[in-house]
């Protein structure tokens, strides 16, 4: 099986360097990822009905004899008909099939076909559009559906897929050790695949899934085990002394326990014999910038160097401000590098941070560029890791010797999920607010009452303060869905003529989104209308209404996190939720949104109603893709999986086994996209 991996999909027959390209944008650029590029659903055919019986407007299966050749007729340019009859012996099927040339060869007089899709028409005429459909006697039971794209059907692909099985060796290796297998009850790997591509019954489909996912989660959880097993045989070459005593009395504020807790968990990893590598997890305002700040404090306090990248010069910049309010009274020399930093004042800074005269950097990605060398590095701070690659936070840390890593998330995530996907990381929760921090009230309305709510926006806006209004999308309106460019608009037009308004959005290039940014935060413009991409965004404490629209098109995690960006100051901040959905699920999620301001009760709650797309998508943690599991839906088995990896590192710690030799090959190529060199 690993030498198919290395075999290119031109290798099967059918498959040219145009088709190629196609299965390399689903994935699978080799023959063995395309048997691992596992169907998206499935189709019965394996129940048939008469044409008589056949229900109107279902999915149904049925086997009929063509009795005529297709017959073409040319509607228009570009739309050309085919019609056929067919019949079970008992009844006749009307069959219509769109612009296929190739159907009078494929559909032959005489012979018998097994036709899938809706049955139209009444009781005594039935037809069936443009089925799918295949000789009877090669018909599958069930039958696999594929993600697709432009020029590449599922059809296409289940046909190399086939190709791909026979060059399956007889007696293929099996990843999983045969003892494994039978303390886990799980099928071989062959049958595992032939059963997930073309199932038998829809028994050894459950059967295979239930193998492959297992398989996954292990070969996943041994990875990040073997992750963390080798951050911690580096010897930690920066010891650090605990200056947080000294660093509390810097904040205007009494730090909260959670906090103190977070930093002493931080500082004990830090003054252990290997680096440190710890996610510190807090609900939005939760603190976790101080906690960064203090761990900044006490290894720059033993003579070392830090460095924090954020993804925006927005946030580059707002943690600069904070961080310097914070650290300069205690002596602590910062510089900030972003992109727009250039000439003569970029070369200054990196002169002074090569002799090691800044203490703390903090910057955008312009960090990891080849030009940037610090004096000694021992600390990388990174916010809001799921939006850089790995590459960009590895070239980050390579600029030091093995240096202690801090990873700062304000996404919530379930706290036993974290831990078994953050594998390699140890884990630290802000879990109290600090003081002076407000509730945020949040109301769901419905449009009839939105001229209210803009009434309840001029309050606080003749009052002196500032509010948010998110919209979904920024082309033009989409049914009741408004954008940005029209609702801005409607709003200066009609609601708000005599109030400045800022509009933001994602199609906006970086300078023209910082302006927006910076004008609201100056208190120019009094509303900002935006998309999602203020989700994560500059701190304005005057900014103390958000209005959501259409907010059950967001998922709860992703709700909160919109929310945050107001109570950010010491005046009681609302949140309103304009939706007319009427659908149970969505009034669910605005019904817990007004409910609780817990992230974390909201992430649990995320996680059972909409699974972990809101905070587990690949991009956000940097994971490799996982191709079966479903983190929300496979709980138990990720659990099994991790006991299980548990037990096999500490019978074998390096792998070395002959019986763990599949394994170790598997993990390879479950890592392969983010970089497996640890993993050896």
């Amino acid at each position: 099986m690993p030498s198919l991996f290395q075999k290119d999909i031109t290798y099967l027959k059918g498959v040219g360097e145009k088709r190629a390209k196609l299965f390399q944008k689903l994935g699978a650029p080799t023959v063995g990822a395309l048997l691992r590029m596992y169907p998206r659903g499935y189709e019965d055919w394996s129940r048939l009905t008469s044409i008589k019986d056949a229900p109107l407007d279902e999915l149904c299966a049925l086997r009929a004899t063509v009795t005529r050749r297709p017959s073409e007729t040319r509607i228009r340019k570009g739309l050309t008909i085919y019609k056929t009859v067919a019949t079970d012996g008992e009844s006749d099927l009307q069959l219509t099939f769109f612009n296929n040339p190739y159907l009078p060869n494929l559909l032959l007089e005489g012979e018998e076909y097994v036709f899938y899709g809706k049955v139209t028409g009444s009781l005594l005429r039935r037809e069936m559009s443009a089925p799918e459909f295949c000789k009877a006697s090669q018909a599958l039971p069930i039958r696999p559906v594929y993600r697709q794209t432009e020029g590449l059907t599922s059809r296409q692909i289940s046909a190399a897929v086939q190709n791909a099985f026979a060059l399956l060796p007889e007696t293929m290796q099996d990843p999983l050790p045969a003892d494994l297998r039978k303390k886990h009850e799980l099928c071989h790997l062959r049958y595992a695949l032939e059963n997930i591509h073309f199932p038998s019954s829809m028994e050894a489909l459950e059967i295979a899934r239930r193998r492959l996912i297992f398989e996954e989660l292990l070969v996943l959880q041994l990875g990040l085990l073997r992750l963390r097993r080798h951050s911690r045989r580096t010897k930690n070459s920066h010891v650090i002394q605990n200056a947080a005593e000294s660093f509390w009395p810097l904040l205007p504020f009494e730090p909260t326990g959670a906090q103190k807790r977070a930093v002493s968990e931080a500082l004990r990893d830090m003054a252990g014999d290997e680096p440190m590598n710890r996610l510190v997890q807090g609900d939005v305002g939760s603190g976790k910038t101080a906690v960064a700040a203090a761990l900044c404090h006490s290894v720059i306090k033993s003579g070392y160097q830090a460095a924090m990248m954020a993804p925006t010069e927005i946030l580059a910049k707002q943690h600069y401000a904070s961080l310097s309010r914070m650290l300069e009274p205690a002596g602590v020399r910062l510089g900030l590098l972003t992109g727009s930093v250039t000439g003569a004042k970029k070369r200054v800074l990196l002169e002074a941070l090569e002799a090691g005269e800044i203490d703390l950097l903090v910057g955008t990605h312009a960090l990891i560029s080849e030009d940037v060398t610090f004096h000694d590095l021992a600390l990388v701070v990174t916010d809001e890791q799921h939006r850089f690659g790995v590459e960009q936070r590895s070239s980050l840390t390579a600029k030091g010797d093995h240096p202690h890593h801090l990873v700062m998330s304000a996404t919530p995530i379930p706290r036993t999920l974290a831990l078994m996907i953050y594998g390699d990381l140890d884990i630290s929760v802000l879990d109290e607010r600090p003081p002076g921090r407000q509730t945020i009230r949040t109301y769901a309305v419905d449009g009839t009452k939105r001229e209210r709510a803009f009434g309840y926006l001029r309050k606080h806006i003749e009052e002196g303060y500032q509010c948010y209004i998110i919209c979904p999308l920024i082309e033009e309106g989409v049914g009741d869905m408004a954008s940005v460019l029209e609702y801005t608009e409607q709003l200066r037009r009609e609601y708000f003529p005599d109030v400045a308004i800022g509009m933001l959005h994602g199609r906006m290039k970086a300078k023209e989104k910082e302006d927006v940014m910076n004008r609201f935060a100056n208190g120019e413009t009094s509303i900002l209308v935006s998309t999602t991409v203020v989700e994560v965004g500059v701190d304005v404490p005057n900014a103390v209404v958000m209005l959501i629209e259409n907010a059950e098109r967001y998922g709860l995690s992703q709700l909160h996190q919109l929310r945050g960006r107001v109570g950010r100051g010491s005046v009681q901040s609302t949140c309103i939720l304009v939706s007319d959905a009427q659908n149970e699920e969505a009034l669910a999620r605005l019904k817990i949104m007004c409910r609780t301001s817990d992230g974390f009760q909201i992430a649990d709650e995320d996680l059972r109603l909409r699974g972990p797309g809101d905070f587990f998508g690949t991009n956000q943690h940097g994971l490799p893709d996982l191709k079966i599991a479903n983190m929300a839906e496979d709980l138990e088995t990720l659990r099994i999986a991790q006991e299980t990896a548990r037990e096999i590192l500490k019978e074998d710690p390096d792998m070395t086994e002959a019986k763990y030799r599949g394994l170790r090959g598997e993990i390879r190529l479950l890592f392969d996209r983010i970089g497996s060199e640890n993993l050896n």
